[in-house]
């Protein structure tokens, strides 16, 4: 048998190796026998000879057939079999037999004594899954990658930092997003009952999705508009540089209705937009005639209570384990809300609706408590009903009786991989009316709010995406020219109102902080300090800050690239001299 064996080794190869290995198996008594551990050796080296050549399944049976060879390295051997099984398993899709295998690998690991990191990576097998677009694939790893983890004490983190729980969840969004715009809810509904034991979700429901218009039409609520849909102007935009080719596409000029609607038994989650009535979604921006563009997403906040996908008019919506119950609210919760600049444009503008008539004085209005306090002071000193504040922490909440109003724009959150960015477009009327509003309330409280002729640098330091880079540098030169700093972070609503009310003139970076210009006095001038990218949202700036008629002008630097993130995001710098060049043509204007 010796030399059989030995011929056989030396001519097998991926084209014969199973028959080689299957008459190696036939004499395997006979090298029990006759210097084992030598046989045994061979049989390795074939094994990593396999392996060279991406035979694993080949590999995986010479390693298991040298373990059956000799009784002394035979532990290892065994070891070496089962980590080449699951490598080959996972890397064929072969996924069921695999959670098998692992508790075997722990045994082995046992036996053999073995306590190194030599376990087959299927972190890495998810990932390379996951860069090739298969998703079903790095779910599958995944999830064998989280079972390895508790078994085995295995990688904690993916190679991008998530956790292994919320990597799977987001994938499986990912494919439910893909089956629901094809119109295969129902397939979506399957693909979530997989996985979601293992995740501690609940099953998903399937809802028809409608706005709050043609949900009240049905009879399933009251809707009363106040002020029409109506046509807006397209604004012009001013580039220090001069006129440059936008590479966003120009938000609607249909401005939508504003009106204040009232639905019973309503089913919400704070943090998120989506209202639930029986078998249907309202959801103005989800039933828009331009949501196909929009990425709709209710899940970017680390404390996301359910999950929900969109597609083909109808939507998948996780049912939550718990529910509160309340009598009443008006809603000022929903998607980042926490966020400064969404707040001021997507939630302060409802509470003109709120403040009207038609609206319940005995509402409370229904906050999220992840909010800094500026928001709820803005709320305090719009409200002229002096109604109740009631911040919802993230537990789904029912509502016996929830009033709602709507966002001025169609504001999608971000739009659809390939299409260009939706510029949105704010309608003046209404963030007019809001300035007004929030103007009459402080000047009533005896506010100065006289123009002071000040000029004032925002400072963004404190943030860590779209950096100013040399923001130091622009300071120390503009102070020279008689500016203030300003940290408008570190202010309460009213301070940041008055500073920006009095100031002349006002030079920031294009972010949440900017958005305060809304409050400008009229004749201020306002230098807007931005990246190079072309699809950022220079309509939706213009229109929001000149509702105040300030006059707004662009200066774009050069993006500085670093660690991935939006490329709304981007740090940049802007050299100190155009920001002098624009202040002198401000002045001659």
């Amino acid at each position: 048998m010796q030399g059989d064996f030995r011929r056989i080794l030396s001519q097998a190869d991926p084209s014969n190796g199973a028959a080689a290995l299957d008459a190696i198996e036939d004499g395997l008594s006979a090298l029990t026998n006759s210097r084992p551990a030598v046989a045994a050796q061979h049989l390795a080296t074939l094994a990593f000879r396999f392996m060279g050549e991406n035979r694993l399944d080949l590999a995986a049976r010479a390693y298991d057939l040298a373990a059956r060879v000799t009784p002394a390295p035979a532990a290892a051997y065994r070891l070496a079999a089962i980590r080449t099984r699951i490598l080959d398993l996972c890397r064929r899709k072969a996924f069921d037999p695999v959670e098998g295998l692992l508790q075997e690998l722990r045994a082995a690991k046992a036996a053999a004594g073995d306590h190194g990191q030599n376990d087959p990576s299927l972190i890495h097998i998810a990932w390379d899954y996951e860069l090739a677009g298969d998703a079903e694939g790095a779910v599958r790893s995944y999830l064998l990658a989280r079972i390895a983890r508790d078994q085995l004490g295995g990688q904690a983190l993916t190679i991008d930092g998530d956790t292994l729980e919320r990597k799977i969840r987001n994938l499986r969004i990912l494919q439910m997003n893909a089956l629901a715009e094809a119109g295969r809810h129902e397939e979506a509904q399957t693909l979530h009952e997989r996985t979601r034991h293992v995740l501690g979700l609940g099953p998903l429901r399937i809802y028809d999705i409608v706005s709050a218009r043609q949900a009240a039409a049905d009879g399933q609520g009251e809707y009363r508009e106040l002020l029409g849909a109506r046509r807006i102007a397209e604004p012009e935009i001013a580039f220090l540089e001069g006129p440059v080719a936008l590479t966003s596409a120009c938000g609607s000029l249909d401005a939508p209705p504003q009106y204040i609607a009232r639905f019973k038994d309503c089913l919400t989650f704070p943090r998120s937009n989506l209202v639930l009535q029986g078998n249907r979604l309202i959801y103005d921006l989800a039933a828009h005639p331009l949501s196909g563009i929009a990425d709709i997403k209710d899940g970017v906040n680390p404390d996301q209570i359910m999950t929900a996908v969109y597609g083909a008019k109808r939507a998948l919506v996780e049912e939550p384990a718990e529910t509160r119950t309340l009598d009443a609210g008006l809603m000022m919760f929903g998607l980042q809300s926490k966020n400064y600049g969404h707040w001021l444009l997507e939630f302060v503008p409802r509470m003109l609706w709120f403040n009207d008539p038609a609206c319940p004085a005995d509402f409370p209005i229904c906050i999220d408590d992840h909010m800094p306090e500026t928001h709820r002071q803005i709320v305090e000193l719009l409200d002229e009903r002096d109604r109740p504040i009631l911040p919802l922490s993230a537990q789904a909440t029912r509502f016996r009786e929830l009033g709602v109003a709507p966002v001025p724009t169609f504001f999608p959150f971000d739009s659809r991989p390939g299409m260009p960015v939706y510029d949105a477009i704010w309608p003046k009327d209404v963030l007019a009316g809001m300035r007004r509003a929030v103007l009459d309330r402080l000047a009533s409280r005896g506010v100065d709010l006289r123009p002071s002729g000040r000029k004032i640098v925002l400072s963004r330091r404190g943030f860590a995406q779209r950096q100013l880079l040399n923001e130091a540098e622009i300071i120390e030169v503009l102070t020279r020219q008689g500016f203030e700093v300003v940290y408008p972070e570190t202010l309460s609503f009213v301070d940041q109102v008055k500073i920006y009310h009095t100031a002349d003139t006002i030079v920031g970076s294009a972010s949440s902080a900017l958005t305060n210009c809304i409050f400008c006095n009229h004749q201020a001038q306002v230098i807007a300090l931005i990246h190079e990218n072309l699809s950022f949202n220079f309509r939706g700036y213009t229109s929001m800050i000149e509702s105040s008629q300030a006059r707004l002008v662009f200066i774009r630097g050069t993006t500085v690239a670093g660690e991935a993130v939006h490329h709304f995001h981007a740090n940049y710098r802007v050299p100190a001299a155009q920001v002098l060049k624009a202040i002198d043509r401000i002045h001659i204007l």
